[in-house]
């Protein structure tokens, strides 16, 4: 954790896990500002993810689209896909997308967002 404490800036989204399931609903994206960046925030049945809310193909907003059962998110414009653990669009026809870690504490769910150097 401390090496994690140092690399990112943690962003407090929810009060609690259930506060975002509540808010977030399996299947379903929300979209969030953070340090002036889109995230898309996913939640899927493995869990809570963090994405660039910016296609890398033409830009458009990633949290309009949806998630499937196999763990990616797919953008409304051209259907394009993202694994939202990696990152990885899966058909190797964009650049990948930018994924950011969710952690789940006891006070809060948090997103972490790389410290400028």
């Amino acid at each position: 954790m401390a090496e994690q404490e140092t690399k990112y800036n943690w962003h407090k989204v929810f009060a609690s896990v259930t506060e975002a399931a509540a808010k977030v609903p399996v299947r379903k994206l929300h979209k969030l500002e953070l340090e002036n960046q889109q995230i898309c925030f996913a939640h899927t049945a493995t869990g809570f993810f963090a994405i660039s809310d910016t296609c890398p193909h033409l830009g458009y907003s990633l949290s309009k689209g949806t998630t499937n059962y196999l763990n990616e998110i797919i953008c409304p414009w051209h259907s394009y896909r993202y694994n939202l653990d990696s990152g990885r669009e899966c058909d190797y026809k964009s650049r990948n997308a930018t994924t950011y870690p969710v952690e789940l504490r006891e006070d809060g769910v948090f997103i972490g967002l790389p410290k400028q150097v």
